[in-house]
């Protein structure tokens, strides 16, 4: 090789190198988006997988196998494969069916009061009108750090007759009430729901309120809009998404219906042991220790929240989509 091109060599060898190290840098900096999201998304997954795919996984699998006792159930029990015959059983049972529609009354009267309600005090604490803010806050907020178990306790203790002091005080007014009667059993329901609930309903919306601009609300009093107009037509629209998920997260919780049913149960005699999807389960997993039925009723279940959530999700879309074309 000749001098000239050992100089050439010399002086490209760096360029090379330097476009190489170049290269690699763009491609570490491509991974590394990729990389950090990966590193970012598995705890979530690992948690995911643990409390959500496993179980239902499971119940899927118990779903399609039964327990059957030869001859005449005096022999080991053996597991054999029953395809759907425990989901036609569930959707046929005329006390599944019952329970889902208990449900579906319940959701109807229970989720706009609870969304009205908790609005309608984020706004009043919203708007001053309230004094000593903090200390209302966490009186309204207070119940919902009561367990739910021991929240049903409270409310059937005022429930009974003959231990309840509000029954003691209307029965002195004349006034007769039975909280766990044929018409009253449900909305007795749901006011321990409300009561328990609301309050922390309450503060997501007003933390909402909160993150509006202040300079739309006093553009709105410039514009003569008084108090209640200015909630109603300045407020609400601003939070909607915070109404939407309220509504949604209320909706899921509704349709799994079992604490308070499941105690007041044995006060009343309108609430039977499967007064609810979830109280359905409950029975056939541990009163008939029929687990396959059991597992076919969650999974039933489990496809109705999601369809029905599903549903609510893509109306609020079209919704919203309308009223982005309107403007």
């Amino acid at each position: 090789m000749t001098e000239t091109g050992r100089v050439t060599t010399a002086r490209t060898a760096p360029a090379q190198t330097a476009y190489v190290s170049r290269r690699t840098a763009q491609r570490a900096a491509k991974r590394r988006p990729g990389g950090a999201a990966g590193v970012l998304m598995t705890p979530f997954l690992i948690l995911l997988t643990l409390v959500f795919l496993l179980p239902v996984g499971t119940a899927v699998w118990l779903s399609f196998f039964s327990d059957d006792h030869p001859g005449l159930g005096f022999g080991p029990a053996r597991t054999v494969f029953v395809g759907l015959r425990s989901y036609s059983a569930v959707l046929t049972d005329p006390t599944f069916l019952s329970g889902l529609g208990t449900v579906g009354v319940y959701c109807l009267v229970y989720i706009p009061l609870m969304v009205i309600g908790s609005l309608a005090l984020a706004l009043l604490l919203d708007s001053g009108v309230v004094r000593l803010r903090a200390w209302a806050q966490l009186g309204l907020f207070l119940p919902h750090a009561v367990p739910g178990i021991i929240a049903a306790l409270i409310w059937l203790y005022l429930y009974t007759p003959g231990i309840s002091p509000v029954i003691e005080v209307l029965g002195k007014a004349d006034i007769t009430v039975d909280f766990l009667g044929l018409h009253t059993t449900l909305p007795s329901i749901v006011n321990i729901a409300l009561w328990s609930n609301v309050g922390y309903n309450m503060v997501v919306f007003y933390a909402a309120l909160q993150a509006v601009p202040r300079e739309v609300l006093e553009a709105s009093v410039v514009d003569g809009a008084g108090p209640v107009r200015t909630a109603l037509q300045v407020k609400a629209p601003l939070v909607r998404s915070s109404i939407v998920m309220v509504a949604m997260f209320t909706l899921i919780w509704a349709l799994q219906l079992f604490t308070e049913p499941m105690l007041l149960h044995q006060s009343s005699q309108m609430i039977n042991t499967r007064f609810s999807p979830s109280m359905y389960i409950y029975d056939a997993a541990f009163s008939r220790n029929n687990y396959s039925l059991a597992a076919a009723a969650s999974v039933i279940l489990l496809v109705i929240t999601i369809a029905v959530s599903y549903g609510v999700t893509r109306w609020t879309n079209r919704v919203d989509s309308a009223e982005e074309n309107v403007r």
